[in-house]
């Protein structure tokens, strides 16, 4: 069995605006001359969606949404349905970032959901998963991890394409650095708990490494057994930053 199709997704979060775009472009285009060895994917906040597939057209660049709403329509202000994001022209979506558990409370549960909701509308989902400072140091690391795991990824994702990122919420924004052996152990687990739930489909899905992924670090860390890519954060809104990341794969 090949490995795992490697992919480096770029996470803009709350920023950009139509200028945004230039950087997009520029990614595009450095990948249109010399094409990269890993998927890309860039995920803009949803106002830019279908402006950015507009101007990326079909070229090598993904567009994603970072989150998406349990239900197709409904009385839910502010919200963004999957069948909205694959219409504004996504492929993938992400799914329980560690920011979205924590400022909104999502549960592993409506994690599911959203994942269920993301598959009906044809979109594939990155679903994010990932310990705090407290439980780390309490020794529950992999239990966390483990339980979201089985509780966020539904048994729907049996033979559909789908991604998990490895967020150590301890090493981002923080100053303190997950090591090589930190995150070949994690990852490690996380691959023997989605064989064991979700079978092949869970040997084939790329297991990416989210904790502050830079141009500086990437190489050391995208050569970690099992890192299938990275979640890109910060480093994802400059061109040069995100291409060195691509590049390191």
């Amino acid at each position: 069995m090949t490995g795992p199709t490697r992919i480096i997704a770029g996470n803009w979060k709350m920023n950009g605006t139509g200028e945004s775009l230039d950087e997009a472009r520029a990614v595009a285009e450095a990948l249109a001359q010399s094409p990269a060895a890993v998927r890309v994917a860039l995920c803009p906040p949803a106002t830019l969606i279908w402006r950015m597939k507009e101007a990326l057209g079909a070229g090598p660049v993904e567009i994603g949404g970072q989150d998406c709403h349990a239900e197709r329509e409904g009385a839910y202000t502010g919200d963004v349905s999957a069948e909205m994001l694959t219409d504004a022209g996504a492929r993938l979506v992400i799914l329980g970032h560690s920011e979205r558990r924590a400022m909104h409370g999502e549960t592993d549960a409506f994690v599911a959901a959203k994942v269920r909701a993301a598959l009906s509308a044809g979109l594939e989902p990155i679903i994010c998963v990932g310990e705090t400072l407290a439980e780390r140091e309490a020794g529950q690391a992999e239990q966390i991890v483990e339980r979201q795991l089985l509780a966020s990824l539904p048994e729907a994702l049996a033979g559909q394409a789908f991604a998990v990122a490895y967020e150590p919420v301890w090493a981002i924004g923080t100053g303190r650095v997950a090591e090589p052996a930190d995150i070949a152990t994690m990852h490690a687990h996380i691959r023997a708990v989605l064989a064991r739930h979700l079978g092949d489909s869970g040997d084939r899905a790329p297991i990416l490494y989210g904790g502050s992924v830079k141009p500086s670090n990437a190489a050391e860390t995208l050569s970690v057994p099992e890192v299938g890519g990275a979640l890109v954060g910060g480093a994802s809104l400059k061109a040069s930053d995100f291409l060195g990341i691509i590049r390191a794969a």
